[in-house]
């Protein structure tokens, strides 16, 4: 398989830039990308990873986070690791551009979604806040729950809708994943130094 190293995808709606430092298609399956933001970016809301440890290190600016109802700012040098299960939140608190390497272990499914939420963005199928349509979400949703679940609606009422309203969805043609939006919006060699960062702190293999 070609290496995706200095792979990028762009979400312009919530201002993220993501370019692959560590492709998680080979040993280890760790997925690390260098995350650029503009001044007002963030994520779509507070969420958590059943099944993925993310981590990040600030390199530029100021990054709120919020961590099982906490919240911190971390600035330059700075790492905050979120294991399975957390609920989080986090946004650019700096007002002006900033920097981090995150790292999703394992990655290839996370790398699979994230590229088809920048997509759909950047083709012109979410909403202002970059979020696709009720069918389309839920089509996602649905597919990769093992990836990314929020926190609102409650758990007990996702569950209850999201089934229906996935099953819709493709029947009508939504898709979880368009191969079309998984291929890179640039390719863009990075910097050697981000890559030995990105190693020397990649998240150690878990026990056993």
């Amino acid at each position: 398989m070609q290496s995706r190293v200095g792979w990028v995808q762009e979400n312009p709606i919530t201002q993220e830039r993501g370019t692959v430092l560590i492709d998680p298609g080979t040993e280890g399956g760790v997925l690390a990308a260098l995350l650029e933001l503009g001044p007002e970016a963030r994520v779509a809301g507070e969420h958590f990873h059943p099944t993925l440890h993310e981590r990040f290190r600030v390199l530029e600016g100021t990054l709120a986070l919020k961590l099982d109802g906490q919240e911190r700012e971390l600035r330059p040098g700075e790492m905050a690791d979120i294991p399975p299960g957390a609920v989080h939140d986090w946004w650019n608190a700096g007002g002006a551009p900033a920097s981090a390497i995150v790292w999703v272990d394992p990655g290839e499914r996370f790398l699979e979604m994230i590229s088809t939420l920048f997509g759909l963005a950047r083709t012109g199928r979410t909403n202002a806040a970059g979020m696709p349509g009720p069918l389309q979400l839920a089509v996602i949703g649905s597919e990769f729950r093992d990836v990314i679940v929020f926190a609102q609606p409650p758990p007990a009422v996702q569950k209850a809708v999201l089934g229906p309203l996935a099953a819709l969805g493709r029947a009508l043609g939504r898709r979880p994943v368009y191969p079309e939006l998984q291929e890179p919006s640039e390719i863009r060699p990075p910097d050697p130094e981000l890559l030995e960062l990105a190693e020397r702190f990649r998240p150690p293999a878990p026990a056993g």
